[in-house]
């Protein structure tokens, strides 16, 4: 009996080590194959680049329904109009913004040159393409964070390989069935998560790595990256704070907070984590949420309200407001009816009171549809409170006093902020976007995307008649002379 149960597991484990061999293989062979067209042709002419944009902008308008259908099949239900809002609008305007930034952005920049006898020396700055860039997508917003990102790396004349996420199945069939169409499998290639995809990518040589996720897993990309001395450009996440102080009107910060926060059903990176306001004013927040919420959706079914992902994070929002509400605190329903569906895997918005600070709501990034406010009296204390944490992503100071804006601005870093609104500086074209320590490395977006995939490199051109004779040994007096004059 025992030899029966055994002989199907080696075989289960040859299958899995066969399976992963090949994955492994199939993805170098990729590799190989890009770089190999990087080297026939490392510079692509400006033409060429803006030829490969337009045709990325292409596939996405012609394929923009099924995009949303994919995208909707692989939540459960996904709201269209939020697909094209944060994703497809986003992908489409962009390359339009780096279409007409590109050609300033590829000129040669002049600098100067510091050895004073090199006259008629030249220095520049030549922006090169960095050669294969590998990047690693999310489930949440998987057009916008895979496509946006090609934008600027087409922009700066690479080849990409990406690797969609296991929750993007769907999604990713259609990209591997339909993008070979619009570019070669040496300019662009889509991969599925199957198992094992992820640390095998992850391990190959790019000459950048982009990733985008949670910190856990960015730190094991990070890790695997190192061994080849890959860059990488982390975007992570973490709590991003809403601090609304005393002077900003009330019904608009609700207005504005709860757009963000039920945005996606909260699966945003840089949704708004939790609220920090006045104690005194948090009752009449309450009440302002309950009716904005309300009204935006009459009941969990509107089709305009997104599922939680997976019944994973189903479970672990269920289960992380259960503990909360275990250990004190008060779970406030902002749409009438049941606070959840199972079918559907449909959370209820809610604001959260009386949060402890032990409990997984507090301590880890909440990503769904849950808004606990915290109250202060002083704004010292939020100051003090968020410092005492991990960086976050972003935050969101909701003021009309310059002055307090400032100091938050000073004394509070993150990844990027919203000034009286949230989530909004991701959308600027000619904004960076990154984050800062445990949210992330690096930027992506604007004029900092291009030069993030982008070999900045110095080149010193020689004055045809200059000389270093007096440099070289043997040194006499010329060259004390010399080094006396320029180290005066």
């Amino acid at each position: 009996m025992s030899q029966n149960l055994q002989t199907p597991a080696v075989s289960i484990a040859a299958i899995t080590a066969t399976e992963a061999s090949a994955t492994e293989a199939s993805l170098q062979a990729a590799l190989k194959q890009q770089r190999a067209a990087y080297f026939a042709a490392p510079v692509p002419t400006l033409a060429e680049r803006r030829a490969d944009l337009r045709t990325l902008q292409r596939f996405i308008r012609e394929n923009k329904h099924d995009l949303c259908t994919a995208i909707s099949a692989d939540y459960g239900h996904r709201s269209v109009h939020e697909t094209l809002l944060a994703e497809i609008f986003p992908a489409i305007d962009g390359i339009d913004q780096v279409i007409k930034h590109l050609k300033r952005w590829m000129k040669p920049q002049r600098r100067a040159v510091d050895l004073r006898n090199f006259f008629g020396a030249r220095n520049r700055v030549i922006p090169q393409p960095l050669g294969v860039v590998g990047v690693i997508v999310p489930w949440n917003f998987p057009i916008n964070l895979s496509l946006v990102p090609l934008t600027f790396i087409f922009a700066a004349g690479n080849r990409a390989m990406v690797k969609m996420s296991e929750n993007s199945r769907h999604l990713a069939r259609l990209l591997i069935e339909r993008m070979p169409a619009y570019f070669p499998p040496e300019k662009l290639q889509f991969f599925d998560e199957t198992g094992g995809v992820g640390v095998a990518f992850s391990k190959l040589p790019f000459d950048h790595l982009l990733f985008t996720g949670s910190g856990q897993t960015g730190r094991a990309v990070m890790a695997a990256a190192a061994r080849n001395l890959c860059p990488v450009t982390l975007e992570l996440g973490g709590k991003a704070p809403a601090i609304l102080c005393e002077d900003f009107p009330l019904r608009l910060a609700a207005e504005r907070i709860l757009f963000v926060k039920c945005l996606n059903a909260g699966q945003i990176c840089t949704t708004v984590d939790h609220l920090w306001m006045p104690e005194s004013r948090i009752a009449d927040f309450v009440q302002e949420a309950r009716q904005i919420v309300s009204q935006r959706y009459p009941t969990l079914a509107s089709p305009d309200y997104t599922c939680v992902i997976d019944e994973r994070a189903f479970r672990r929002l269920l289960d992380a407001m259960e503990e909360a509400r275990a250990g004190g605190a008060q779970l406030i329903p902002l749409i009438p009816g049941p606070p959840h569906d199972e079918a559907t895997r449909k959370i209820t918005p809610h604001i959260v009171l009386n949060l402890p600070a032990d409990c997984a709501l507090a301590r880890r990034e909440i990503f769904g549809p849950l808004l606990p406010i915290h109250g202060y009296h002083q704004l010292e204390q939020v100051v003090q409170t968020i410092n005492a944490g991990p960086r976050p992503l972003a935050i969101y100071p909701f003021s009309n006093n310059a002055g307090t804006v400032q100091m938050l601005l000073d004394r509070v870093m993150s990844g990027g902020v919203s000034v009286n609104d949230a989530l909004f500086h991701v959308g600027q074209h000619d904004l960076p976007f990154g984050g800062v320590g445990e949210s992330g490395m690096g930027h992506y977006h604007g004029r900092e995307g291009f030069d993030t995939f982008s070999k900045l490199r110095p080149v010193f051109y020689q004055a045809r008649f200059a000389s270093m004779k007096f440099m070289m040994p043997p040194y006499g007096k010329f060259a004390d002379k010399m080094l006396a004059f320029l180290t005066r």
